[in-house]
Protein backbone atom coordinates (compact mmCIF):
# COMPACT_ATOMS: atom_id res chain seq x y z
CA UNK A 1 0.00 0.00 0.00
CA UNK A 2 3.02 2.18 0.14
CA UNK A 3 4.06 2.05 -2.88
CA UNK A 4 1.88 3.85 -6.01
CA UNK A 5 2.23 3.86 -9.64
CA UNK A 6 3.60 7.20 -11.58
CA UNK A 7 1.02 8.96 -13.48
CA UNK A 8 0.69 8.17 -16.78
CA UNK A 9 -2.07 5.58 -18.20
CA UNK A 10 -5.65 5.64 -17.19
CA UNK A 11 -6.18 2.88 -14.37
CA UNK A 12 -8.92 0.55 -15.13
CA UNK A 13 -11.42 -0.91 -12.19
CA UNK A 14 -13.48 -3.62 -12.81
CA UNK A 15 -16.87 -4.03 -11.56
CA UNK A 16 -17.42 -7.56 -11.67
CA UNK A 17 -21.23 -7.77 -11.58
CA UNK A 18 -22.87 -11.09 -13.87
CA UNK A 19 -23.92 -9.99 -16.99
CA UNK A 20 -23.80 -6.09 -16.04
CA UNK A 21 -20.18 -5.61 -15.17
CA UNK A 22 -18.51 -2.10 -16.26
CA UNK A 23 -15.12 -0.69 -16.28
CA UNK A 24 -14.26 2.51 -13.88
CA UNK A 25 -11.63 4.38 -15.80
CA UNK A 26 -9.44 6.71 -13.29
CA UNK A 27 -6.94 9.04 -14.95
CA UNK A 28 -6.07 12.88 -15.46
CA UNK A 29 -8.08 13.95 -18.79
CA UNK A 30 -9.82 10.80 -19.85
CA UNK A 31 -13.09 13.15 -20.31
CA UNK A 32 -11.80 14.17 -23.36
CA UNK A 33 -12.51 9.91 -24.72
CA UNK A 34 -15.80 10.04 -23.48
CA UNK A 35 -17.00 10.22 -27.24
CA UNK A 36 -15.43 7.32 -28.54
CA UNK A 37 -15.74 5.31 -25.16
CA UNK A 38 -19.69 5.43 -25.76
CA UNK A 39 -19.86 4.70 -29.08
CA UNK A 40 -17.88 1.70 -28.53
CA UNK A 41 -20.13 0.68 -26.10
CA UNK A 42 -23.64 2.18 -27.84
CA UNK A 43 -22.96 2.63 -31.68
CA UNK A 44 -25.44 4.68 -32.67
CA UNK A 45 -26.91 6.03 -29.25
CA UNK A 46 -28.19 9.36 -28.65
CA UNK A 47 -27.74 11.08 -25.39
CA UNK A 48 -28.87 13.43 -22.79
CA UNK A 49 -26.21 15.31 -20.13
CA UNK A 50 -27.48 15.91 -16.84
CA UNK A 51 -25.95 18.23 -15.07
CA UNK A 52 -25.81 21.01 -12.84
CA UNK A 53 -25.42 24.98 -13.07
CA UNK A 54 -21.77 25.16 -12.19
CA UNK A 55 -20.44 21.84 -13.65
CA UNK A 56 -21.73 22.86 -16.71
CA UNK A 57 -20.47 26.32 -16.75
CA UNK A 58 -16.80 24.43 -16.47
CA UNK A 59 -17.22 21.19 -18.15
CA UNK A 60 -20.04 20.68 -20.11
CA UNK A 61 -18.56 22.05 -23.47
CA UNK A 62 -16.08 19.35 -23.39
CA UNK A 63 -18.22 16.93 -22.66
CA UNK A 64 -20.32 17.84 -25.44
CA UNK A 65 -17.37 18.23 -27.71
CA UNK A 66 -16.02 14.61 -27.23
CA UNK A 67 -19.35 13.11 -27.92
CA UNK A 68 -20.17 14.94 -31.16
CA UNK A 69 -15.90 14.46 -31.91
CA UNK A 70 -17.61 10.77 -32.12
CA UNK A 71 -21.36 11.77 -33.82
CA UNK A 72 -23.34 11.48 -31.06
CA UNK A 73 -26.31 13.57 -31.05
CA UNK A 74 -26.50 15.23 -27.40
CA UNK A 75 -29.22 17.05 -25.63
CA UNK A 76 -28.54 19.09 -21.78
CA UNK A 77 -30.31 19.50 -18.92
CA UNK A 78 -29.21 21.62 -16.44
CA UNK A 79 -30.79 21.60 -12.80
CA UNK A 80 -29.36 23.50 -9.35
CA UNK A 81 -26.17 22.91 -7.80
CA UNK A 82 -26.94 21.54 -4.18
CA UNK A 83 -28.68 18.83 -2.57
CA UNK A 84 -31.87 20.45 -3.13
CA UNK A 85 -32.20 19.07 -6.44
CA UNK A 86 -32.57 14.99 -5.20
CA UNK A 87 -35.91 16.11 -4.73
CA UNK A 88 -39.51 15.12 -6.40
CA UNK A 89 -39.97 18.72 -8.25
CA UNK A 90 -36.83 18.22 -9.66
CA UNK A 91 -36.76 14.39 -10.40
CA UNK A 92 -40.02 14.88 -12.41
CA UNK A 93 -38.62 17.65 -14.40
CA UNK A 94 -35.37 15.98 -15.52
CA UNK A 95 -37.63 13.10 -16.21
CA UNK A 96 -40.43 14.85 -18.07
CA UNK A 97 -37.28 16.69 -20.36
CA UNK A 98 -35.31 13.15 -21.28
CA UNK A 99 -38.86 12.14 -22.73
CA UNK A 100 -38.85 15.50 -24.14
CA UNK A 101 -35.56 14.69 -25.95
CA UNK A 102 -36.38 11.76 -27.43
CA UNK A 103 -34.07 9.71 -25.63
CA UNK A 104 -35.15 5.93 -26.29
CA UNK A 105 -34.88 2.75 -24.50
CA UNK A 106 -31.35 2.04 -26.41
CA UNK A 107 -30.14 5.72 -25.89
CA UNK A 108 -28.19 6.82 -22.62
CA UNK A 109 -27.82 9.41 -20.19
CA UNK A 110 -24.57 10.79 -19.06
CA UNK A 111 -24.53 12.03 -15.45
CA UNK A 112 -22.12 14.73 -15.49
CA UNK A 113 -21.33 15.88 -11.95
CA UNK A 114 -20.90 15.19 -8.67
CA UNK A 115 -23.16 13.16 -6.03
CA UNK A 116 -26.64 15.13 -6.45
CA UNK A 117 -26.06 14.75 -10.27
CA UNK A 118 -25.10 11.13 -10.08
CA UNK A 119 -27.84 9.79 -7.70
CA UNK A 120 -30.65 12.28 -9.32
CA UNK A 121 -29.73 11.41 -13.02
CA UNK A 122 -28.97 7.66 -12.33
CA UNK A 123 -32.76 7.64 -10.57
CA UNK A 124 -34.28 9.40 -13.88
CA UNK A 125 -32.71 6.10 -15.67
CA UNK A 126 -33.99 3.56 -13.45
CA UNK A 127 -37.74 4.71 -14.87
CA UNK A 128 -38.08 7.04 -17.84
CA UNK A 129 -39.01 4.02 -20.52
CA UNK A 130 -38.88 1.65 -17.58
CA UNK A 131 -35.00 1.76 -17.47
CA UNK A 132 -32.21 3.91 -19.73
CA UNK A 133 -28.76 2.83 -19.65
CA UNK A 134 -26.56 5.23 -18.12
CA UNK A 135 -22.71 6.64 -17.77
CA UNK A 136 -21.52 8.55 -14.93
CA UNK A 137 -18.88 11.16 -15.19
CA UNK A 138 -18.27 12.01 -11.98
CA UNK A 139 -16.75 16.09 -11.09
CA UNK A 140 -15.89 15.91 -7.33
CA UNK A 141 -13.81 13.26 -5.08
CA UNK A 142 -16.68 12.29 -2.81
CA UNK A 143 -18.57 10.77 -6.42
CA UNK A 144 -15.60 9.12 -8.43
CA UNK A 145 -14.73 7.25 -4.67
CA UNK A 146 -18.15 6.42 -3.82
CA UNK A 147 -21.62 7.70 -5.46
CA UNK A 148 -20.76 6.96 -8.89
CA UNK A 149 -19.84 3.45 -8.44
CA UNK A 150 -22.41 0.74 -7.04
CA UNK A 151 -25.67 1.42 -8.82
CA UNK A 152 -27.21 3.51 -5.73
CA UNK A 153 -29.97 6.02 -6.94
CA UNK A 154 -32.09 8.32 -5.61
CA UNK A 155 -33.66 11.41 -3.68
CA UNK A 156 -34.45 12.76 -0.34
CA UNK A 157 -37.50 12.79 1.05
CA UNK A 158 -38.82 15.41 3.49
CA UNK A 159 -37.74 12.17 6.00
CA UNK A 160 -33.98 11.80 5.36
CA UNK A 161 -31.67 11.31 2.60
CA UNK A 162 -31.69 9.19 0.02
CA UNK A 163 -35.18 7.22 1.02
CA UNK A 164 -36.81 7.40 -2.32
CA UNK A 165 -34.76 5.44 -5.09
CA UNK A 166 -33.28 2.61 -6.81
CA UNK A 167 -30.52 0.11 -7.86
CA UNK A 168 -29.45 1.26 -11.32
CA UNK A 169 -25.73 0.50 -12.11
CA UNK A 170 -24.20 2.26 -14.73
CA UNK A 171 -22.60 0.81 -17.87
CA UNK A 172 -19.82 3.00 -17.30
CA UNK A 173 -18.09 5.51 -15.04
CA UNK A 174 -15.01 7.83 -16.36
CA UNK A 175 -13.44 9.47 -13.25
CA UNK A 176 -11.41 12.50 -14.98
CA UNK A 177 -9.23 13.63 -12.08
CA UNK A 178 -7.61 16.39 -13.40
CA UNK A 179 -11.79 18.13 -12.95
CA UNK A 180 -11.10 17.79 -9.79
CA UNK A 181 -8.07 20.72 -9.87
CA UNK A 182 -10.84 23.34 -10.02
CA UNK A 183 -12.92 22.41 -6.84
CA UNK A 184 -13.23 24.43 -3.69
CA UNK A 185 -11.02 23.04 -1.15
CA UNK A 186 -13.71 22.62 1.47
CA UNK A 187 -15.77 20.01 -1.45
CA UNK A 188 -12.38 18.90 -1.83
CA UNK A 189 -11.96 18.08 2.40
CA UNK A 190 -15.49 16.85 2.01
CA UNK A 191 -14.70 14.16 -0.50
CA UNK A 192 -11.48 13.45 1.03
CA UNK A 193 -13.65 11.80 3.95
CA UNK A 194 -14.95 8.92 1.68
CA UNK A 195 -11.36 7.87 1.04
CA UNK A 196 -10.50 7.92 4.32
CA UNK A 197 -13.80 5.78 5.16
CA UNK A 198 -11.98 2.73 3.19
CA UNK A 199 -9.20 2.32 5.19
CA UNK A 200 -11.25 2.31 8.37
CA UNK A 201 -13.64 -0.13 6.97
CA UNK A 202 -10.78 -2.76 5.90
CA UNK A 203 -7.56 -1.26 5.41
CA UNK A 204 -5.48 -0.25 8.13
CA UNK A 205 -2.17 0.18 5.84
CA UNK A 206 -4.50 2.17 3.20
CA UNK A 207 -5.27 4.71 6.14
CA UNK A 208 -1.62 4.62 7.36
CA UNK A 209 -0.59 5.21 3.72
CA UNK A 210 -3.04 8.19 3.48
CA UNK A 211 -2.10 9.10 7.19
CA UNK A 212 1.50 9.94 5.30
CA UNK A 213 0.66 10.63 1.84
CA UNK A 214 -2.56 13.19 2.15
CA UNK A 215 -1.79 16.23 1.19
CA UNK A 216 -0.22 14.25 -2.46
CA UNK A 217 -3.55 13.40 -3.03
CA UNK A 218 -4.73 17.31 -2.72
CA UNK A 219 -1.93 18.28 -4.83
CA UNK A 220 -3.19 16.12 -7.43
CA UNK A 221 0.44 14.18 -7.96
CA UNK A 222 0.06 9.92 -9.00
CA UNK A 223 -1.25 9.43 -5.33
CA UNK A 224 -4.57 10.99 -5.95
CA UNK A 225 -4.80 8.61 -8.38
CA UNK A 226 -3.82 5.50 -6.64
CA UNK A 227 -6.04 6.67 -3.67
CA UNK A 228 -9.10 6.94 -5.92
CA UNK A 229 -8.05 3.31 -7.52
CA UNK A 230 -8.17 1.87 -4.24
CA UNK A 231 -10.91 3.00 -2.58
CA UNK A 232 -12.94 1.87 -6.13
CA UNK A 233 -11.47 -1.49 -6.07
CA UNK A 234 -12.43 -1.82 -2.34
CA UNK A 235 -16.25 -0.71 -3.44
CA UNK A 236 -16.18 -2.81 -6.75
CA UNK A 237 -15.55 -5.51 -4.45
CA UNK A 238 -18.06 -5.14 -2.00
CA UNK A 239 -20.77 -4.29 -4.22
CA UNK A 240 -19.88 -7.61 -6.69
CA UNK A 241 -20.20 -9.46 -3.49
CA UNK A 242 -23.52 -7.70 -2.53
CA UNK A 243 -25.10 -5.40 -4.77
CA UNK A 244 -28.54 -4.75 -3.36
CA UNK A 245 -27.17 -4.59 0.17
CA UNK A 246 -28.41 -7.32 1.91
CA UNK A 247 -25.39 -7.95 3.79
CA UNK A 248 -21.46 -6.59 3.66
CA UNK A 249 -22.08 -3.90 1.50
CA UNK A 250 -23.37 -2.16 4.78
CA UNK A 251 -20.50 -1.69 5.80
CA UNK A 252 -19.85 0.91 3.36
CA UNK A 253 -22.06 3.35 5.41
CA UNK A 254 -19.62 3.64 8.04
CA UNK A 255 -20.03 6.83 9.41
CA UNK A 256 -23.44 7.27 7.78
CA UNK A 257 -26.20 6.53 10.25
CA UNK A 258 -25.10 9.23 12.53
CA UNK A 259 -23.89 11.73 9.06
CA UNK A 260 -27.24 11.64 7.59
CA UNK A 261 -29.07 11.97 10.85
CA UNK A 262 -26.34 15.51 10.84
CA UNK A 263 -27.41 16.64 7.47
CA UNK A 264 -31.55 16.12 7.72
CA UNK A 265 -30.91 18.53 10.79
CA UNK A 266 -28.84 21.11 8.80
CA UNK A 267 -31.42 21.35 6.20
CA UNK A 268 -29.38 19.26 3.34
CA UNK A 269 -27.56 22.66 3.40
CA UNK A 270 -24.21 24.31 2.46
CA UNK A 271 -23.90 24.42 6.58
CA UNK A 272 -22.98 20.76 6.42
CA UNK A 273 -21.94 18.76 3.36
CA UNK A 274 -22.52 15.41 2.68
CA UNK A 275 -18.57 14.39 3.29
CA UNK A 276 -18.61 16.91 6.62
CA UNK A 277 -21.91 14.94 7.88
CA UNK A 278 -19.75 11.64 6.64
CA UNK A 279 -16.25 12.65 8.99
CA UNK A 280 -18.60 13.67 11.89
CA UNK A 281 -20.08 10.34 11.53
CA UNK A 282 -16.71 8.21 11.74
CA UNK A 283 -15.75 9.94 14.55
CA UNK A 284 -18.93 9.26 16.57
CA UNK A 285 -18.86 5.70 15.37
CA UNK A 286 -15.94 5.40 16.58
CA UNK A 287 -16.30 7.29 20.00
CA UNK A 288 -19.33 5.27 20.42
CA UNK A 289 -17.14 1.78 19.87
CA UNK A 290 -14.68 2.69 22.42
CA UNK A 291 -17.34 3.60 24.60
CA UNK A 292 -18.25 0.21 24.16
CA UNK A 293 -15.30 -1.39 24.59
CA UNK A 294 -15.01 -2.54 21.30
CA UNK A 295 -11.54 -0.83 20.00
CA UNK A 296 -9.32 1.39 21.68
CA UNK A 297 -9.68 4.63 22.53
CA UNK A 298 -5.96 5.57 21.01
CA UNK A 299 -7.71 4.15 17.75
CA UNK A 300 -10.62 6.56 18.35
CA UNK A 301 -8.52 9.50 18.85
CA UNK A 302 -6.65 8.66 15.82
CA UNK A 303 -9.36 8.87 13.34
CA UNK A 304 -9.71 12.17 15.32
CA UNK A 305 -6.31 13.72 14.25
CA UNK A 306 -6.36 12.39 10.91
CA UNK A 307 -9.81 13.82 10.20
CA UNK A 308 -8.92 16.80 11.76
CA UNK A 309 -5.28 17.66 10.29
CA UNK A 310 -7.39 17.34 6.71
CA UNK A 311 -9.28 20.54 7.67
CA UNK A 312 -12.81 17.97 8.37
CA UNK A 313 -15.44 19.22 11.06
CA UNK A 314 -15.06 16.56 13.88
CA UNK A 315 -17.57 17.25 16.28
CA UNK A 316 -21.07 18.19 15.97
CA UNK A 317 -20.25 21.26 17.61
CA UNK A 318 -18.20 22.20 13.96
CA UNK A 319 -21.99 22.40 12.29
CA UNK A 320 -22.56 26.38 12.49
CA UNK A 321 -26.07 26.99 13.37
CA UNK A 322 -28.67 25.95 16.06
CA UNK A 323 -28.02 22.64 16.77
CA UNK A 324 -30.26 19.47 17.30
CA UNK A 325 -31.22 18.06 20.52
CA UNK A 326 -30.41 13.94 21.22
CA UNK A 327 -34.17 13.21 20.86
CA UNK A 328 -34.00 15.00 17.08
CA UNK A 329 -31.39 13.03 15.90
CA UNK A 330 -32.67 10.01 17.31
CA UNK A 331 -35.93 10.86 15.08
CA UNK A 332 -33.85 11.02 12.30
CA UNK A 333 -31.71 7.81 12.71
CA UNK A 334 -34.92 5.89 13.08
CA UNK A 335 -35.46 6.60 9.50
CA UNK A 336 -32.30 5.02 8.47
CA UNK A 337 -32.46 2.54 5.79
CA UNK A 338 -30.67 -0.38 8.03
CA UNK A 339 -33.31 -0.06 10.53
CA UNK A 340 -35.12 -3.35 11.14
CA UNK A 341 -38.85 -3.54 12.90
CA UNK A 342 -37.60 -0.37 15.02
CA UNK A 343 -33.99 -1.84 15.76
CA UNK A 344 -31.20 0.71 15.12
CA UNK A 345 -27.96 -0.89 13.03
CA UNK A 346 -24.94 0.99 13.24
CA UNK A 347 -21.57 0.50 11.56
CA UNK A 348 -19.38 0.02 14.19
CA UNK A 349 -15.15 -0.98 15.06
CA UNK A 350 -13.04 -3.30 16.18
CA UNK A 351 -9.97 -1.04 15.54
CA UNK A 352 -9.01 0.86 12.07
CA UNK A 353 -9.74 -1.23 9.38
CA UNK A 354 -11.62 -3.59 11.11
CA UNK A 355 -15.34 -2.60 10.86
CA UNK A 356 -18.34 -4.66 11.37
CA UNK A 357 -22.40 -4.84 11.28
CA UNK A 358 -23.64 -3.79 14.54
CA UNK A 359 -27.39 -5.17 14.85
CA UNK A 360 -30.22 -4.29 17.54
CA UNK A 361 -28.46 -1.15 19.04
CA UNK A 362 -30.81 0.34 22.24
CA UNK A 363 -31.92 3.30 21.21
CA UNK A 364 -30.77 4.46 24.88
CA UNK A 365 -27.37 3.81 24.71
CA UNK A 366 -27.55 6.02 21.72
CA UNK A 367 -29.43 9.03 23.15
CA UNK A 368 -27.17 8.59 25.93
CA UNK A 369 -24.55 8.66 23.97
CA UNK A 370 -25.79 11.82 21.76
CA UNK A 371 -26.35 13.50 24.65
CA UNK A 372 -22.84 13.31 26.24
CA UNK A 373 -21.41 14.17 22.59
CA UNK A 374 -23.93 17.64 22.58
CA UNK A 375 -22.60 18.96 26.03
Amino acid sequence: MTVQPRQGDPITVDVALAGRAYDIVIGRDVLAGLGARVAALRPGTRVAIVTDDVVAERHLAQAEASLATAGITTSRIVVAAGEASKSYPVFERVCEEVIAARIERGDLIVALGGGVVGDLAGFVASVVRRGIDFVQVPTTLLAQVDSSVGGKTGINSRHGKNLVGAFHQPILVLADTALLDTLPPRIMRAGYAEVAKYGLIGDADFFAWLEANWREVFAGTAAREHAIAVSCRMKAQIVARDERETGDRALLNLGHTFGHALEAAAGFSDRLYHGEAIAIGMVLAFAFSARRGLCSQQDADRVVRHLAAVGLPTRISDIPGERPDADRLIELIGQDKKVRRGRLTFILAHGIGRSFIAPDIEVGDVREFLNDQLR
